[in-house]
């Protein structure tokens, strides 16, 4: 009779922790309209077909930070 070997499985390695989420002030209640920003934000995308791909990541940063702005303060629209 041959004897088989069948390792015990490894438990997972951990992954690294979670980052925090921003700071809670940082999308504090604005003065003006909170879709204000979102027309500037996406102004900013006309033109990136001329600029460099490192540029883009930036641009539609600027469009998702105003975009969660606006979506966080919908119910005291």
């Amino acid at each position: 009779m041959q004897d088989h070997f069948h390792p015990v499985p490894r438990p997972p390695v951990p992954g690294p922790p979670p980052v925090p989420g921003p700071p809670p002030d940082q999308f504090a209640q604005q003065d003006t309209d909170p879709r204000a920003g979102i027309d500037e934000a996406v102004a900013g995308l006309d033109d990136l077909a001329a600029l460099p791909l490192s540029e883009h990541v930036e641009r539609f940063e600027a469009v998702h930070t105003e975009l969660t702005v606006a979506l966080s303060t919908i119910d005291k629209v």
